[in-house]
């Protein structure tokens, strides 16, 4: 019997030694470490980063618009009938012609045909590049606004996908830790259900025990084994998805931190949300609605724009210091009336500004309220941690006492692995509670937007 008892000791310290150490930790920081790689990999934050990416482009085309703009255009025209001018170029010149030939005695003034001029001009061109520049421009001005506040948007956008990813791999890394934690307790105690069921068969060989113990030891190792192959499938399952969320390859191995103690409790009395990307896509929403009201406002400003051409323009395709020009002009557009169109922009823009500011209230009290929801479910689970730990100490005390008693012949095993049993469920409801509170530390930092991400 102190054999047996020596030995059940020896593996109740294997236990202690065991139970919330996690012997798979590689460097400090390794959390970290995949969120980066989770964020780097992400094809949907991929996805955002391409529309950003338009968005900077289109911001760029924007401002551009400011700056001159040069063309080249050139036209050819080759025409034949249509409208005439008739010139009496003979009627006005041949009795003076024939005068001015009698005085001098030659023929040195030819007699001349009436002329009839086409209008279209034929055989001509007309090449120029035109410099074009606005000066006064409202609605560029907003167009601009616009476009750096829809960068601003997207910015924020991307950084709502990451922060949401982060919850995600957060989430799932401390469940596979919990998964991976129950798999070495039931590991563990089935080592010593093992031994007492060695043990208990050689003391009903040797007629010191009756049968009913071997059949229970057999009965708790069967239990254990099935305990240990459901928790084995969920340190599976854990593994599958946050690989999933890494893009990575499913069945890879996961490097973990040690973590055996519970997160810090500053976050409990945060109860501050304007930091949520939610509230602030709303806030610059708010700001474009804004500027789309002075965009339809900007009618009551006149454009004015300046232009000049520099080019050259002849018959027979000539270009010459005759066919070279120049035409500088100023214009000026200003819209007079137009049916009343502006004011119902207008009136649609205040409208979506009523709709925004609505909106807002109602998304800030909808975060508040998550907020205080998942404060309250991170202090049900320190209470519930602190509860198993306390149940630990209650049930590894109550372990030594009937061990004792069984040592020394006064305790059957069914009592003793009763307080095997109930060490052992302590300490799964211990690590279950240890990780369900770091899931809702994580909560909170996803509710209140304070965890910094890289």
């Amino acid at each position: 019997m102190r054999q047996v008892s020596a030995t059940f000791y020896r593996v109740v310290l294997m236990v202690v030694a065991q139970v919330f150490a996690t012997h798979l930790a590689n460097a400090q920081g390794q959390l970290d470490e995949y969120i980066r790689q989770g964020i780097a990999s992400n094809q949907s934050i991929k996805q955002q980063g391409f529309i950003l990416e338009k968005n900077i482009h289109a911001l760029g085309e924007a401002k551009s618009m400011f700056l001159p703009s040069v063309t080249f255009s050139t036209a050819y025209m080759k025409a034949g009938g249509g409208r005439t001018i008739d010139f009496p170029t003979g009627d006005l010149l041949n009795g003076v012609y024939a005068t001015l030939n009698q005085l001098t005695s030659t023929d040195a003034f030819p007699q001349l045909k009436n002329e009839r001029i086409l209008l279209n001009p034929d055989n001509f061109y007309d090449a120029k590049f035109r410099t074009s520049m606005p000066i006064l421009n409202a609605e560029l001005t907003y167009n601009k606004r616009i476009k750096s506040q829809q960068v601003d948007l997207q910015k924020t956008e991307v950084l709502l996908y990451k922060r949401e990813l982060v919850k995600e791999i957060k989430t799932a890394y401390y469940n596979y830790l919990k998964a991976a934690n129950a798999v070495r307790i039931y590991q563990t105690f089935l080592q010593l259900v093992l031994e007492g069921e060695r043990v208990n068969k050689k003391l009903y060989g040797n007629d010191k025990i009756n049968r009913t113990a071997v059949i229970r030891s057999e009965n708790e190792v069967s239990k254990i084994n099935a305990s240990l192959t459901t928790a084995g499938k969920n340190e599976e399952s854990a593994r599958y998805y946050f690989n999933f969320l890494l893009n990575r390859p499913l069945t890879d191995s996961i490097l973990v931190d040690e973590i055996v103690n519970l997160p810090a409790q500053d976050l409990l009395q945060n109860s501050d949300v304007n930091g949520r990307e939610e509230l602030v896509k709303l806030g610059i929403s708010k700001e474009i609605n804004q500027n789309l009201n002075g965009l339809a406002k900007s009618y009551i400003i006149p454009k004015v724009g300046t232009y000049i051409d520099l080019g050259s323009q002849a018959f027979d395709w000539k270009f010459n210091q005759n066919s070279r020009y120049y035409f500088l002009g100023v214009s000026l557009e200003w819209n007079v009336f137009s049916s009343g169109k502006n004011n119902y922009r207008i009136k649609q823009t205040m409208a979506d500004k009523q709709a925004i500011i609505t909106q807002t209230d109602y998304v800030q009290q909808q975060l508040l309220t998550e907020l205080k929801v998942r404060q309250a479910a991170m202090q049900s689970a320190v209470a519930q941690y602190q509860a198993a730990q306390s149940q630990i100490k209650t049930s590894q005390t109550y372990y030594n006492d009937v061990a004792k008693l069984y040592k020394e012949g006064m305790a059957i095993y069914i009592e003793l692995l009763d307080a095997q049993n109930q060490w052992v469920d302590a300490q799964l409801q211990a690590n279950i509670a240890l990780f369900d509170t770091w899931a809702s530390y994580t909560a909170i930092e996803r509710a209140n937007a304070s965890f910094n991400i890289p």
